[in-house]
């Protein structure tokens, strides 16, 4: 099957309230193209120059998605123009987009990354960590981010019962914050799930799916 059935084999499994990024990294420009030619308007990529220079590339109506780990001294070349930052897991970082998000003049929308998985290599923030970032001086000043909401990848396993509980802890950790909306903390997304078990994700309450190979083939 093409990109473009692929991706519309997918939209058609999706409800209205889920977003679907498309994981582009590592794709050429002409892949992209084709899933744009079909309707797709929102990309993930986990690198930052990767995706600098397909947005240089490609329509403007497109919204980029960063989804791999953010290094620090990178953000700036992404902040004129990322729609959505996915893997924030520390304050640091954020402290380093919001004065980039500044110097563009911009409110740039972002996703703290909750560590759910039982593997040691994901990143992520635990709850602990989650509430002393939120609670601190430095993050109630930030003028040019916003939490949107949050993100978690699940272990990777054949196990669904475990995937399930750990989806569901992410759900449940959204729901204890939702209550705690300000001005810089507007939850309303929940982004877990991707081309091996996003139809679970959505099930357990994901409101964006990450699917790459699904729609662009393997690498």
């Amino acid at each position: 099957m093409s990109i473009a059935q692929n991706l519309l084999k997918i939209k058609s499994t999706l409800a209205e309230h889920v977003t679907l990024v498309a994981v582009s990294k590592t794709k050429p420009i002409s892949d992209l193209m084709e899933a744009y030619d079909a309707g797709q308007r929102i990309f993930g990529e986990n690198k930052i120059q990767e995706m600098a220079e397909k947005w240089e590339a490609m329509p403007k109506d497109i919204q980029w998605h960063m989804i791999g780990h953010v290094q620090s001294n990178k953000v700036k070349f992404m902040a004129p123009f990322v729609s959505l930052i996915h893997g924030i897991d520390s304050l640091k970082l954020l402290e380093e987009i919001n004065k980039q998000a500044l110097k563009n003049n911009r409110i740039i929308d972002c996703l703290l990354q909750i560590y759910i998985a039982e593997e040691e290599s994901k990143f992520g923030l635990d709850e602990e960590e989650l509430n002393e970032i939120l609670a601190s001086e430095s993050f109630q000043k930030m003028k040019n981010i916003r939490i949107v909401g949050l993100m978690g990848m699940a272990t990777f396993t054949d196990n669904q019962n475990q995937i399930k509980k750990e989806f569901t802890h992410l759900k449940a950790i959204f729901d204890n914050l939702k209550s705690k909306q300000t001005a810089n903390l507007q939850l309303n997304t929940i982004s877990m799930g991707m081309s091996g078990d996003y139809k679970l994700a959505i099930d357990c309450g994901s409101t964006m799916v990450r699917i790459g190979s699904s729609i662009f083939g393997g690498r």
